[in-house]
C-alpha cells in the first residue's frame, strides 16, 4: 500500500471548511467523479466469472478516463450492490479496500463510500489513507433498504479513536431512494447538521443516483448553512444543467452523467466525462 500523507487540519472554528479546504488548495469548486465498482462478491449481481481481478480492471479503466478528463478527484462507490444493506460485509470490506489499493491516483486526491455504512467507509479510508469520505450521517429515514436510521455522533467517535481525525466526512442530508420521516424543511434539517453533526461539507441529492434535487433544496441548503461550510451537488449532476446549480455549489460529485447514455451502471465514456469537465470550467 502506497504512503499518502494526509493534510494537517487546522483547528478553529471553521473546521469543517479547513478540512475540504486541505484537501483541495487552490481549487474553488473542485469536481469530483464517481468510480462506481462493479458488484462484489456476495451480492446477487456479482460476475463470479470475471471475479475480483475483474473488478479491479473494470475500475482501473473508468479512473484511468476520469483522470485523463481532467477531474480534481476520484470517489470509489460499491454502486453496483443493488440491493443496498446498512452493514457491510467483511468481504465488501475487503474488496473495496483491494480496489481502492490499486486502483487509487497517486496525484490528486480521492475518496471512499460505501452503501450505506458509514463506519465501513471509515476503515477503508484509514486502510488505504483515502482523504474524505461520503456518506448519510444524520437523520431518519423510510427507505427502500427499510427504516434508516443514522448515527453521526458514533461516527465521528470512530474517527478519533482511530487518530483519523483529518478524513473528512461529507454529510448527506437527502439521501437519495428514501425519504425523511418528520416535518423539517430542507433549509431547516441542514441548518441544524452544520451546528450538531460537524459536517466537513454538506451534500444535497435528488430522489435517487442519476437524479438532480430540486434547485430551489439547493438554494435554500447554501442560504441556511455558514458560507464557510462547503456545499455540494451529490446526484443529478450534468453537463447541460451544471450552469443552473453553479451559484449555490461549492463543488459536485458526478457519476451517471458521465456514463455511456447517462445510465448510473454503464461504464465511463471518455467523452462524456470530457464534456462535463468543459461545461463545469466554462462556469468559472
Amino acid at each position: 500500500m502506497q504512503n499518502r500523507e494526509r493534510p494537517m487540519v487546522k483547528r478553529d472554528g471553521a473546521e469543517g471548511s479547513s478540512r475540504f479546504r486541505a484537501i483541495f488548495p487552490g481549487k474553488s469548486k473542485p469536481l469530483i467523479a464517481m468510480a462506481h465498482l462493479p458488484p462484489l462478491p456476495g451480492t446477487p449481481l456479482y460476475d463470479a466469472s470475471a471475479g475480483v481481478e475483474g473488478i479491479v480492471d473494470y475500475v482501473k479503466r473508468d479512473v484511468q478516463i476520469l483522470l485523463q478528463a481532467g477531474f480534481d478527484s476520484i470517489l470509489f462507490c460499491n454502486e453496483g450492490d443493488r440491493p443496498y444493506q446498512f452493514k457491510a460485509g467483511l468481504e465488501g470490506t475487503a474488496v473495496l479496500t483491494r480496489v481502492v489499493t490499486e486502483c487509487a491516483p497517486t496525484d490528486r486526491p480521492f475518496g471512499v463510500d460505501f452503501l450505506w455504512d458509514p463506519q465501513c467507509a471509515l476503515a477503508v479510508a484509514v486502510a488505504t489513507s483515502a482523504a474524505f469520505i461520503r456518506e448519510v450521517t444524520t437523520g431518519f429515514y423510510d427507505s427502500d433498504m427499510g427504516p434508516w436510521t443514522t448515527d453521526a455522533g458514533r461516527l465521528l467517535r470512530e474517527r478519533r479513536r482511530l487518530s483519523a481525525d483529518a478524513v473528512a466526512v461529507f454529510m448527506n442530508v437527502t439521501p437519495e431512494f428514501s425519504s425523511p420521516l418528520g416535518h423539517r424543511s430542507v433549509a431547516d434539517v441542514a441548518r441544524s447538521v452544520a451546528v450538531s453533526s460537524l459536517p466537513d461539507a454538506i451534500l444535497v441529492a435528488g430522489a435517487m443516483a442519476g437524479v438532480e434535487p430540486e434547485l430551489e433544496a439547493v438554494a435554500a441548503v447554501r442560504e441556511a448553512v455558514p458560507k464557510e461550510l462547503p456545499v455540494l451537488l451529490n446526484t443529478g449532476a450534468k453537463a447541460s444543467l451544471i450552469a443552473r446549480y453553479w451559484p449555490y455549489i461549492d463543488g459536485c460529485i458526478v457519476g451517471s452523467d458521465l456514463k455511456i447514455d447517462g445510465y448510473t451502471w454503464n461504464r465511463v465514456d471518455s467523452n462524456r466525462a470530457r464534456q462535463f469537465v468543459e461545461a463545469a470550467r466554462s462556469c468559472e
